[in-house]
């Protein structure tokens, strides 16, 4: 008898062991350990601090690879030993941009869906522009990337294809569903979220890249800057993405990095979708790039370009003028910048075998700087 339970304690501390300390993933898709809840120190710290938040406490749940005499098990993300190493970041020279602790507000703990939540990617931006007739519409994306200051692409406002009789007026901030006034969010679980009313900001000014021509089929410096109205206040849901300042992130080609698009669709033809959408690509390189792009005439270069893609998916979650985004996880606190601006036209949804071109922001970063002001 007594042999009978010791072998079944021994049984069941390996089972316990094989259970508790595997390797897992979690909901965002990182490698990881099973471990006790206690033991993960960045999520325990989570509880902690913001007991409340409906998207901390759904990544918790959904987190969760065991139970042991009631004592909870969580998939523990891996941290790499060099990011207890990891430089400082260096000051911004130009006290309009903001902070790297008050830009690109990176929640590690998202779903690995193709839907996002409200607040995924608050520096969206649309672009609104009237038309003949009294219509309106918005046509393009962009990025906040200060209080005062969106970033888009130079086809977005003196493109070769865009209508010499639409009028860029105003950019969309805080938008989510455009088909609802107030946008909720279900997907929290334990409560519904609804955001705040989005905001039209008008425009003061429009600034394309100095050295962009629209007849360029190669379509170089396709980088612009709305300068707005007036202040944006920052929200929940309104904030601005950071720009790759730091020299080792600014001069990354990014090739077999995992990079993120978002948006609704939008270009100078009609809306894929009407809520946000996104969609994690790879970066390509630009020879492999050019192959794709050879019976357009257009010259792709690892300098003024990112190229990314996901075949067939890529420009379901991009904007013409939206973001290609990266998270900067080697910062003593991770952050996501703009890497690129869309400059391909994603409107062929699903149709398109082609990766994704975007403008380099980090060619840019010395312009971007010297053009924004208060």
């Amino acid at each position: 008898m007594i042999k009978f339970v010791l072998v079944s304690i021994f049984c069941m501390l390996i089972a316990v062991r094989s259970q508790t300390f595997k390797k897992c993933f979690t909901p965002d898709e990182n490698r990881g350990t099973c471990i006790p809840f206690e033991s993960c120190k960045h999520l325990y710290e989570l509880v902690q601090k913001y007991p409340t938040n409906p998207r901390n406490r759904l990544y918790i749940s959904l987190s969760q690879c065991g139970l042991f005499n009631n004592q909870p098990y969580v998939c523990c993300k891996d941290q790499e030993e060099s990011l207890q190493s990891a430089a400082p970041d260096p000051p911004i020279s130009n006290k309009y941009i903001p902070k790297l602790s008050e830009c690109g507000s990176f929640y590690e703990y998202r779903l690995n869906t193709n839907v996002t939540q409200l607040d995924d990617y608050p520096w969206l931006a649309l672009l609104g522009y009237t038309k003949p007739q009294n219509e309106t519409g918005f046509h393009c994306g962009g990025v906040l990337i200060s209080r005062r200051y969106v970033l888009t692409s130079s086809r977005c406002v003196k493109g070769k294809s865009l209508p010499q009789s639409w009028q860029l007026i105003h950019v969309r901030l805080g938008e989510y569903n455009l088909d609802t006034e107030i946008d909720c969010d279900d997907a929290y679980v334990y409560e519904k979220v609804c955001s705040d009313p989005p905001i039209d900001v008008r425009i003061a000014e429009i600034i394309p890249h100095p050295q962009y021509n629209p007849n360029d089929k190669s379509q170089f410096n396709d980088i612009a800057l709305l300068r707005l109205e007036k202040d944006v206040q920052f929200s929940e849901f309104i904030k601005p993405i950071c720009l790759p300042i730091d020299s080792r992130i600014r001069d990354d080609l990014l090739v077999d990095q995992k990079l993120e698009v978002a948006g609704w669709g939008k270009s100078e033809k009609p809306s894929s979708s009407s809520i946000i959408l996104k969609s994690r690509v790879e970066g390509i390189s630009t020879d492999h790039c050019n192959q794709y792009y050879s019976n357009e005439q257009r010259q792709i270069n690892s300098y003024n370009h990112i190229c990314a893609g996901k075949t067939g998916q890529y420009s379901c979650r991009s904007d013409l003028g939206g973001p290609l985004m990266k998270i900067n996880d080697r910062a003593n606190l991770p952050y996501y910048y703009v890497a690129g601006i869309a400059s391909s036209d994603p409107s062929s949804c699903g149709a398109s075998t082609k990766p994704g071109i975007y403008t380099r922001v980090g060619n840019y970063i010395d312009w971007i700087l010297a053009t924004v002001k208060g």
